[in-house]
């Protein structure tokens, strides 16, 4: 393209490009680039015009050129693909009429922040330095999918609206970033599709409002970030779907409204997460799948969990913040499957790790309630009765209450209503309380028991003491035998 072949705006591009001046259109720094579409000739750059110069536009020695225009509407598409471009590309504050095509290129820096357009394609790009879009507005898709960015890629308060459902609004499947992808403050309607991507630094979507009612609104399986995922604040209407994520640091849901009424809220299940935070945001909205996860902290609190909780192989090693056994067990009986045993194993060991033993034999003994009921009904009755008298051997001072009960009843009745001797001449001195629990004791013998016969309904009570003493126990003896193994 000649020189001469330009309009007065292209030739002021133009002329900057080779010491890479900045061009600025506008007429007042709080112009709306939404309102482009009406800007004249005289803000009017050919997308061909920019191509040409970042392909072979001219170099002055000394200096280092760069595009740089603010304020321009861009007609045409300016298609960059397969393209090596080893100037800086700022074009902000700009309206684009068609989508830029960057696709397979190779680029220094690109800066698109606080320009309107109708969308990207930038799939398998790379970028050796930054790729920006701060403040953009895209109204339609915008796809990096196996993008490699060597550094940050900035999308705060970016807006993008995809009328179109059949493909994702923001599309970053298998992108790689050398840095961060730092996004505060995103607004995406339609899906937000993250899958597989690898981010050396922190992803942070803190006060993102992604909404894709019905849907996706995050699709980020597979996901890798080597610190932290911030959606502190943010609103997700639609699944969030973490499965097999890796986050080494901190997965932050910290005042997050997490809304999918009917199907699944937040699903990080077969994921490796260094802290999960759920906390002091409103009830999830639907289910949570943690399933097969592994988390050293899990910061949750009982009050923001929807009513179905899948935990089935979850482990942790820490669980904050600490609350009574009574308000954390309900997360473990919110699933659908009816008892599962190493879930209460967890929950217990996190107890014992922080020193609560009492909170720890709390869970235990709802294990054996939940197990319980998962029986046949005689065997039901079997563990009724183990709770009633020893709690399942987790609380063993009951055994001594039945006891000292029935030894007192025993003695009262035999004091005053004493057996007769079964033989006069040899029988030892006749004592209630020695009598009672030579019934009760089923191993001990003080040596009355067998001197003695009760008649009528106080042989009667002989035989419920014994019995009542073999039942105390074999349930004593079964307690002792979980805390053994339990040690």
């Amino acid at each position: 393209m000649e020189i001469t072949d330009l309009t007065p705006a292209e030739t002021r591009v133009w002329r900057a490009y080779a010491t890479g001046a900045h061009v600025d259109f506008r007429t007042a720094d709080d112009e709306d680039a939404a309102d482009g579409a009406g800007w004249g000739a005289g803000r009017s750059v050919r997308a061909a015009v920019l191509r040409a110069l970042l392909l072979d536009g001219p170099r002055q020695d000394g200096e280092i050129p760069a595009l740089d225009v603010a304020g321009a509407r861009i007609t045409g598409r300016l298609d960059l693909s397969y393209a090596s471009v080893e100037d800086p590309v700022r074009l902000r504050h700009c309206h684009f009429e068609e989508p830029p095509r960057l696709y397979a290129g190779r680029l220094r820096e690109v800066n698109l922040s606080e320009s309107v357009l109708p969308g990207l394609v930038a799939h398998a790009a790379r970028v050796d330095g930054a790729l920006r879009l701060t403040r953009a507005r895209c109204h339609g898709p915008v796809r990096l999918g196996g993008a490699e960015v060597s550094g940050s890629l900035y999308l705060e308060s970016v807006r993008v609206d995809a009328p179109d459902e059949t493909v994702p609004a923001l599309q970053l499947n298998q992108a790689v970033l050398g840095a961060d992808l730092w996004a505060p403050g995103l607004r995406v309607r339609g899906e937000a599709r993250l899958t597989g991507i690898r981010v050396t630094g922190t992803v942070n979507l803190a006060e993102a409002v992604l909404d894709h009612a019905g849907g996706s609104a995050l699709y980020a399986e597979t996901l890798t970030a080597d610190a932290d995922v911030l959606l502190r604040r943010a609103q997700l209407r639609g699944r969030c779907e973490l499965r097999g994520a890796r986050i080494a640091g901190r997965l932050d849901l910290s005042h997050a409204l997490l809304s999918n009424p009917g199907g699944i809220a937040l699903r990080a299940s077969s994921s490796e997460i260094g802290e999960l935070w759920l906390r002091q945001g409103p009830v999830v909205k639907g289910s949570l799948n943690l399933r097969r996860t592994r988390l050293d902290v899990l910061f949750v609190e009982p009050e923001v969990l929807p009513d179905e909780v899948y935990v089935n192989d979850l482990t942790y090693t820490s669980l904050l913040p600490h609350e009574p056994a009574a308000r954390r067990l309900p997360m473990l009986e919110r699933g659908p499957d009816p008892y599962l045993p190493f879930t209460y194993e967890q929950l217990t060991a996190a107890y014992r790790r922080i020193g609560d033993e009492d909170a720890a034999r709390r869970v235990q003994l709802a294990k054996q309630r939940r197990h319980r009921r998962t029986l046949p009904w005689y065997a039901r009755l079997w563990g009724y009765l183990q709770d009633a008298t020893v709690g399942y051997g987790f609380r063993p001072l009951r055994a001594g209450i039945w006891l000292l009960s029935l030894l007192a009843v025993g003695s009262a009745v035999y004091r005053v209503h004493p057996p007769p001797p079964l033989k006069p001449a040899e029988a030892p001195e006749f004592d209630p309380v020695f009598y009672t629990l030579d019934l009760l004791l089923p191993v001990i013998s003080f040596g009355q028991e067998g001197a003695f016969a009760p008649l009528g309904w106080y042989r009667t009570l002989s035989y419920v003491l014994i019995v009542t003493g073999w039942i105390l126990a074999t349930t004593v003896i079964a307690g002792l035998t979980r805390t053994v193994s339990r040690g």
